[in-house]
């Protein structure tokens, strides 16, 4: 163990030489570790008051999220209908572009509140996601055994479910602490907020300070880290869960053996109530805060401003030019990223020694806060459309890898030994034994990122290039269009969650 960690140590040095020298023969676009230390010497006074603001955000909401997510994880597996009916809400939760409800909040909620309830919302779907896998996928024979004793379904939920649920909740934690710190962070954009890294990130970009635009980025990538880290020490001390979680790969359908036994009329009454759930939700949260229509409009008002009043024509160009520009650049971006984490997952079982080198990094990666790769994409690609490709294959790519890794890790040995058997090489293993089984991986992969295309698009169009979808919602906020606002956020959630449905659909054909 000991040796472990020296090793780990000497590699994480030579890794800041490599970096520092590189550093100072680059010049302005990778600035040496020396000088982003500097920066923050420099920043001193600014720098404590940013990282707290964006902490105490983050913590407040990665708390209010995870506890309705566990609550609600546990009111689904106790009431498998509740989780068909609430189906569409967790989705669009999972698919929303958290950019665009980030504009949405600030005029909701004050102070400090919009950076805290966007968290909360980031956080939301990962762990309830993963505690429901746990709470479901328990050992049978347990289950015949509470029953036995006369236990009911408390006594099952309190001594079996809850327990077994605790190593998928901890990797369900371990994501949502980095959401949690991305959430505040975006919260913070456009909020009016003093301190924060968002709002310090914003008041940078102009600036092209490539020291300080590093030292930001790091700033939040340490905050993700910090938030991993704990919880998958405490993963590792209490439950020895070791392996990495990306996400759940799919929610658990315990109705799925009864629905053969209903009628149709049931089926399709619980797809409506599925669909209509999040509209009527939404309806109901604006009558409940008491919001003017003009500043929070509902579901019916939004459809009318698009569909019905005398400006709706000008408005439905405006924003079908909008989404023209962005989903082209978010689907490029999302067909690149899934091809490259497959070419390089290949090599678990091409080169499996060059991946275990690879992983760990990627694991890493992927938590890294999206806006902390803002700085960096600006000073690689400038503020043209290359730089909002790049970002969507950057917010793809990890998760994708990292999944995809994880489906061809657990290919059977025995598969592949067959192959060898009969004189096939690794090249054969990967075409008719990995890549066959893990298919369920790459559509796990595709459903997971797909929303996450959307969004890198849309945080380099607000942030970078000036065009798109996400600067048609900047320039309403700037101009206090709030119909448009919240147009654009009904249009990009039902995207994504098209996206997500028609990857579902295609897995489905696939089985």
């Amino acid at each position: 163990m000991k040796l472990e960690r020296l090793r780990a140590i000497a590699i994480g040095v030579a890794l800041l030489l490599i970096w520092e020298l590189v550093g100072r023969l680059a010049g302005r676009l990778l600035p040496p570790p020396s000088e982003i230390l500097a920066q923050y010497w420099r920043d001193r006074d600014v720098f404590p008051a940013h990282i707290w603001a964006t902490t105490r955000s983050a913590a407040a909401g990665f708390l209010l999220g995870n506890a309705a997510a566990i609550l609600a994880a546990i009111a689904f597996c106790r009431f498998p209908l509740l989780e068909q009916l609430f189906r569409g809400v967790n989705i669009a939760l999972f698919t929303v572009p958290a950019i665009v409800i980030g504009p949405i909040f600030v005029l909701v909620f004050p102070g400090d509140l919009p950076q805290i309830v966007l968290a909360a919302v980031l956080v939301y779907f990962p762990t309830m996601a993963a505690m429901l896998v746990g709470l479901n996928e328990i050992d049978p024979r347990l289950s015949d055994l509470v029953r036995i004793y006369g236990g009911r379904e408390a006594a099952l939920m309190r001594f079996v479910r809850l327990r077994s649920s605790l190593p998928s909740l901890l990797a369900g934690l371990k994501v949502a602490a980095s959401l949690a710190v991305l959430g505040a962070i975006l919260g913070e954009f456009g909020s009016g907020v003093r301190w924060g890294l968002g709002t310090f990130l914003l008041g940078s970009l102009s600036q092209g300070d490539a020291p300080r635009l590093w030292s930001i980025g790091l700033a939040a990538t340490g905050l993700a880290m910090i938030g991993y880290g704990a919880f998958a020490l405490i993963g590792a001390k209490t439950t020895g869960a070791t392996k990495a979680v990306t996400l759940a790969n799919k929610l658990p359908d315990r109705l799925g053996d009864r629905a053969g036994r209903r009628g149709g009329a049931q089926r399709l009454a619980i797809l409506l109530a599925a669909i209509l759930t999040p509209f009527v939700l939404w309806e109901a949260l604006i009558a409940a805060t008491g919001l003017s229509p003009i500043i929070a409009p509902g579901p019916i008002e939004t459809l009318s401003y698009l569909f019905v009043s005398p400006d709706s024509a000008a408005a439905r160009a405006t924003l079908l030019n909008a989404v023209g520009e962005t989903l082209p650049i978010a689907a490029l971006g999302l067909v690149s990223g899934l091809a490259a984490a497959f070419l390089l997952a290949s090599f678990t079982v091409l080169q499996p020694r060059l991946a275990r080198l690879v992983l760990p990094v990627a694991l890493v990666a992927q938590n890294i806060p999206l806006v902390a790769l803002t700085p960096i994409v600006l000073l690689l690609f400038g503020r043209e459309t290359l730089a909002s490709v790049f970002m969507a294959v950057l917010v793809v790519f990890f998760p994708a890898y990292v999944l995809l890794s994880q489906g061809f890790a657990l290919t059977p040995h025995a598969a592949r030994d067959l192959v060898r058997a009969y004189g096939g090489g690794r090249f054969k293993e990967l075409r008719l034994i990995a890549t066959p089984y893990s298919i369920s991986y790459l559509f796990a992969a595709a459903k997971l990122v797909a929303p996450q295309a959307l969004l890198g698009v849309m945080v380099a169009e607000w942030l970078l290039s000036g065009r798109g979808l996400g600067n048609l919602l900047n320039v309403s906020r700037g101009n206090l269009d709030y119909d448009m606002i919240w147009a654009g956020a009904m249009v990009s959630i039902l995207i994504s969650v098209a996206a997500y449905q028609s990857v579902a659909a295609l897995e489905r054909l696939w089985r």
